[in-house]
């Protein structure tokens, strides 16, 4: 019987990764990610799978961001009643990041169904709370380079892969295939995590294609952070800095102290931190020390260099202070959380700054953001944007195509197929291209929807 993938999520686009991995009458989901960006993508997470959930044998995480987990709670409560393997800081964060999530949905709905701006009525959250908490029971946790059953006769093995604390590369091995999936990589240069590890002899690889068209500038976070805050800080104004609560968060900290700590922004500039989740994420830093490049006095200065700012009072306490001021707060796409608050009150002053940290995926308010626009909508109102846009070039938590390709040659044979997934159609043929004519390998940028055999 041969062993085949169908791509529920994640192709032609950065967000919503599934894989759905077939053998014989046993099924497999790698990532179980949410859609986020264009409304016809959103959509989609509220179209059944064409698997039912019961039908699923197992699911494996490659990490905890909410494009690879976020749908999670919605499978569970659908009906799937299986492990969810993962790696131990991939647990840690999702029993952060998907309570979090039900939370931001639930308020979102409610918050449109007061102002009357959704055009259904009731608006509703796509899970709770209360579901996210009831799926977190059924994540199982692993080592790296430990091998595991998620299926009898199916071996898994997690391979570090940077990015974030937990994020790993998974050797799926079923039916004497080989299948190696890159999830989401990170940076061999990142300001924050290790670089990931070597990629294992596979016949077919599912890589990641974010920044497959683009090379990484070679400045730093601090080159780019510095100069624009310490313009900032000259004119009195309010930087705000929309973050994701996990990775991110912790690496404009960690920029922010290192500038201060240099002199080249003022020791006194106020700095928030208005997100529990990021929070709590910093918080994990401590117990996962050989997956980060900071050391023990780093980390504690994460929690130092910044007010942390937990309630909603204290988050709406923070629009009675004056500048200068910097407040991060999540999502890093402000596709929703306190940082929608903080944009609608800040954007429209040419004293502040909006600062952006990574891949803004298109159809989100981040995108809008970098593109200009004189205007962006939050809350069912147009906010006009005379902020300075600052988009760091250099904060990304992906590998670039350069060492996407890297990576790929540390492969210690030639696959059979490599599929291209989780990126833009553009960098996904981009890197197709580059996989073709650099290695001589096949590449597929396969459909969404599409089964293909492994």
């Amino acid at each position: 019987m041969s062993v085949s993938i169908t791509f529920l999520g994640g192709a032609s686009t950065v967000t919503g990764s599934k894989y759905l991995v077939r053998h014989g009458a046993q099924t497999l989901l790698v990532d179980c990610g949410l859609f986020q960006g264009y409304k016809q993508l959103r959509l989609r997470n509220w179209t059944p799978l064409p698997v039912a959930p019961d039908q699923i044998n197992a699911v494996i995480l490659t990490h905890a961001h909410l494009d690879h987990s976020g749908y999670l709670p919605l499978l569970a409560r659908e009906g799937y009643g299986g492990k969810v393997h993962a790696t131990r800081g991939t647990r840690d964060l999702c029993a952060i990041l998907l309570p979090d999530s039900g939370h931001i949905q639930e308020e979102d709905a409610a918050f449109a169904n007061r102002h009357g701006f959704s055009k259904h009525a009731p608006a509703l959250p796509l899970y709770t709370r209360k579901d996210a908490l009831a799926c977190l029971k059924q994540i199982k946790a692993h080592d790296f380079s430990h091998s595991f059953e998620p299926i009898a006769g199916w071996h898994a093995t997690f391979l570090r892969a940077g990015h974030i604390l937990g994020a790993a590369s998974l050797l799926l091995e079923v039916a004497g295939r080989r299948i190696l999936f890159s999830g989401d990589l990170g940076r061999t240069d990142d300001f924050l995590m290790n670089p990931p590890d070597r990629a294992p002899a596979a016949d077919t690889v599912v890589i990641e294609s974010t920044y497959g068209d683009r090379t990484h500038p070679k400045e730093d976070v601090l080159a780019e952070l510095g100069p624009a805050l310490h313009r900032l800080a000259g004119r009195g104004g309010v930087a705000v800095i929309p973050v994701f609560a996990v990775g991110r968060a912790q690496e404009i900290l960690h920029a922010i102290d290192e500038l201060k700590v240099r002199g080249e922004i003022p020791k006194n500039l106020p700095v928030f931190l208005d997100s529990p989740m990021a929070i709590h994420t910093t918080d994990l830093f401590d117990n996962y020390m050989d997956e980060h490049r900071l050391s023990s006095k780093q980390v504690q200065a994460l929690t130092r260099c910044a007010t942390m700012v937990n309630t909603p009072d204290e988050s709406k306490a923070l629009a009675r202070r004056h500048g200068p001021m910097v407040i991060l707060a999540a999502s890093g796409m402000a596709t929703g959380g306190r940082v929608l608050h903080h944009l609608a009150l800040y954007a429209g002053s040419h004293r502040n700054m909006i600062v952006l940290t990574g891949f803004q995926s298109p159809g989100t308010r981040g995108a809008t953001l970098a593109s200009g626009a004189p205007s962006v909508r939050i809350h069912g109102k147009d906010v006009s944007v005379g902020a300075e846009i600052v988009q760091l070039q250099s904060a990304s938590a992906h590998a670039d195509a350069p060492q996407l390709m890297a990576w790929l040659g540390t492969l210690p044979t030639a696959p059979s197929q490599v599929y291209i997934v989780h990126g833009e159609s553009g960098a996904s043929d981009a890197l197709r291209q580059q996989v073709e004519h650099g290695l001589g390998w096949r590449a597929l940028v396969p459909e969404h929807g599409a089964t293909w055999p492994v």
